[in-house]
């Protein structure tokens, strides 16, 4: 499973990720930016939040996430790296963000972009959402696509991994549960995250501390990946677990505990710290 894709989902939220669950340029980031303009400052939400992987009781990776929302639009940039025992073999970032609009469907993305460092290479992917098919600017260029690559039916009516996530929390807020699907595009790879309510759980974290919805997301690749990418049936067996905690008032639902099984260990991500400010999401 493509873990560094979903934490960066997360990051990459929280993405890159929502790897997804563990694992660039700054034009391609400053473009996204610019569309902060969806936001009305006057009514938004501001919150930061970070939170710290591991694998079994070792410290992997840290993810930082800063979003703002409103009834209009919202924008979000997160940072994930190595640490601990990781950055001892490592040496690895993903910075991502995403500005969007709220439209009568759910979370538009306009633009997402995030930018990708291992050691001296980096590549920059932007993706933009504003047309009916999603177009991605790739620098340097991905060697393949995938075998099959998205197609235009497969980059139709989908969202980025950050969104994946804010999309949830809309969902949430608005009463629909943890059901359904989120089709999601990350400037190459398109998957599907299948959701499914398990149950409610007591949560405590050193960023949360209360009642969470247990929700587990499976992730079902569809096109744009390569032979050796492709997440081997053990990887696909186990979905990601999410537990959704209402971080503003009785909205702006977040996951406070994330976990999936994917790699020796399993990856375990906790929110550790939550700062909040403006207005509650109604």
């Amino acid at each position: 499973m493509r873990a560094d894709g979903l934490m960066a989902g997360l990051a990459l939220g929280l993405a890159t990720f929502l790897g997804v669950f563990v694992g660039d340029s700054a034009s391609a980031g400053s473009r996204a930016l610019a569309l902060a303009s969806v936001v009305d400052p006057a009514q938004e939400t501001q919150i930061s939040a970070r939170y710290d992987s591991s694998v079994l009781i070792f410290k992997v990776g840290e993810i930082t996430l800063n979003a703002r929302f409103s009834e209009t639009g919202y924008r979000a940039d997160s940072f994930i790296e190595a640490a601990g025992l990781a950055s001892l073999f490592t040496d690895f970032d993903i910075r991502a963000e995403v500005s969007g609009r709220d439209g009568p469907g759910g979370r538009e993305p306009v633009v997402y972009a995030h930018t990708e460092r291992t050691g001296s290479k980096v590549r920059a992917v932007r993706v933009d959402f504003a047309a009916e098919i999603a177009q991605s600017d790739v620098e340097p260029p991905f060697g393949s696509l995938g075998v099959p690559p998205a197609s235009d039916s497969d980059r139709t009516g989908v969202i980025d991994p950050m969104t994946a996530f804010f999309e949830l929390s809309r969902r949430m807020e608005h009463g629909e549960g943890c059901e359904g699907r989120l089709p999601v595009f990350d400037g190459k790879a398109r998957y599907d995250l299948r959701l499914e309510t398990v149950g409610t759980q007591r949560v405590r974290t050193r960023g949360w501390r209360g009642d969470a919805l247990v929700c587990h997301a499976w992730y079902e690749p569809i096109s744009g990946y390569d032979p050796e990418d492709y997440p081997s049936e053990a990887e696909l067996r186990h979905p990601l677990v999410l537990w959704l905690a209402p971080v503003v008032g009785e909205g702006g639902y977040l996951p406070v505990r994330l976990h999936t099984r994917a790699g020796f260990g399993g990856v375990t991500i906790e929110l550790m710290r939550l700062d909040v400010a403006g207005t509650a999401p109604t």
